[in-house]
């Protein structure tokens, strides 16, 4: 499947403001975040884990290096799958609630865009697709 660069691009960075924001949330506002964490109807599930401050810390690095990947183009299907497994088991214990359909309905078109680039990568104006055309020049005199 053939993508136009521009369009792609655009959605690529616009949809990575999302990670880039939250991620940030939940590292300079870990206390806040767990709060949220802890409030939710399923927060049990995830804090059985580990406790609710350092599942915020590590969901934020996860996010924010997601979202920096995701907005530069690199490594784009590992970032989106990376992201995929963050998005998922937030969504699961803190938006499945009856006042949180909003949120919860957001999550699931975001997902729709990470599945995206899970699938087909990223090509337009992307480090990706950079470091594609680096090793094609690379291996061409070796061809001659």
């Amino acid at each position: 499947m053939t993508t136009r660069p521009l369009p792609e691009a655009a959605f690529r960075v616009l949809l990575s403001l999302i990670f880039l924001v939250s991620g940030a949330t939940h590292l300079l506002r870990p206390e806040a975040v767990a709060a949220r964490l802890d409030g939710a109807p399923f927060a049990h599930v995830a804090t059985a884990l580990a406790p609710s401050t350092s599942l915020v810390l590590l969901a934020g690095v996860a996010l924010l290096a997601g979202g920096l990947a995701l907005l530069v183009g690199y490594r784009t299907r590992a970032a989106a799958l990376g992201l995929i497994a963050v998005l998922v088991p937030i969504t699961l214990t803190v938006q499945l609630a009856p006042e949180a359909l909003g949120p919860l309905f957001k999550n699931v078109a975001i997902l729709g865009g990470l599945v995206f680039f899970a699938a087909h990568g990223s090509e337009g104006y992307s480090a990706d697709r950079a470091l594609r055309l680096r090793r094609a020049r690379r291996l061409v005199p070796a061809l001659s």
